[in-house]
């Protein structure tokens, strides 16, 4: 069965003055539908670089990412966001949502550049809200919502396109430990239903969640490991 994701050889470098830095140095990683990946390393070790990669925000400078079977490595921008849209639901740390919308909007705000129609919209961005346990904060605007709620509704805006990935950037990171655990038991919620999920973060414990274990050094896969014990939520 093809691979989700195939990385081939995948460099990236920057320029930084008359010097190229080069930050990724080959990578070659595949990742299969509803796998569950951490993604981590130090600072410097080319996570970022490849989390932006991965989620179609940048090209590489060599080398070939096929995402299921289409290589995006040589998309144009437009083409770039387009697969974005459909294919790809982003969770951050800083939430990202509008402050003046209310979560119902900023969860709708997706289907609008899928050109979905106002009234299917709502239905979808109720759908996932509900899935999230916030049918009863629909009508709030984010600074009436606590972090946990925040982050709940950047996860129900990730869901709302039924992209193929979830892409979360160290998602617990603003959030104390009990909330915490609340996300990462709706990331494994997420996980049974069919979703793949990629976890970038820099907490071994936040990673334990994972099923499989990807760290990077001085920008190449230094281990690859399957976790053989992934705290799963009963």
């Amino acid at each position: 069965m093809q691979p989700l994701i195939q990385l081939v050889n995948i460099v990236r470098n920057f320029p930084l003055g008359d010097q190229v830095v080069k930050v990724l140095k080959g990578i070659d990683l595949e990742i299969k539908q509803n796998e569950y990946v951490a993604l981590m390393g130090p600072s410097g070790s080319g996570k970022s670089t490849l989390m932006n990669l991965l989620g179609c925000l940048d090209s590489p400078t060599g080398g070939q990412y096929l995402l299921k079977g289409l290589d995006v490595s040589k998309m144009t921008d437009n083409e770039l966001a387009d697969v974005r849209n459909r294919e790809i639901g982003f969770v951050f740390q800083t939430f990202n949502l509008l402050p003046r919308s209310t979560a119902l909007d900023n969860v709708a705000l997706p289907l609008v550049y899928a050109g979905m129609n106002a009234a299917d919209r709502k239905k979808r961005a109720e759908e996932v809200l509900e899935q999230v346990n916030l049918a009863d904060r629909m009508d709030h605007k984010p600074n009436q919502l606590s972090g946990g709620q925040r982050q709940r509704v950047a996860v129900a805006r990730a869901l709302v396109n039924r992209p193929s990935i979830i892409l979360a950037d160290e998602p617990t990171g603003n959030l104390d430990s009990k909330t915490s655990y609340e996300i990462m038991k709706l990331f494994d919620d997420i996980h049974k239903a069919g979703n793949t999920i990629i976890l970038v973060t820099h907490e071994e414990d936040i990673a334990q969640h994972a099923h499989r274990i990807i760290r990077l050094r001085d920008g190449v896969v230094e281990t690859d490991e399957v976790n053989a014990t992934p705290i799963v939520y009963t």
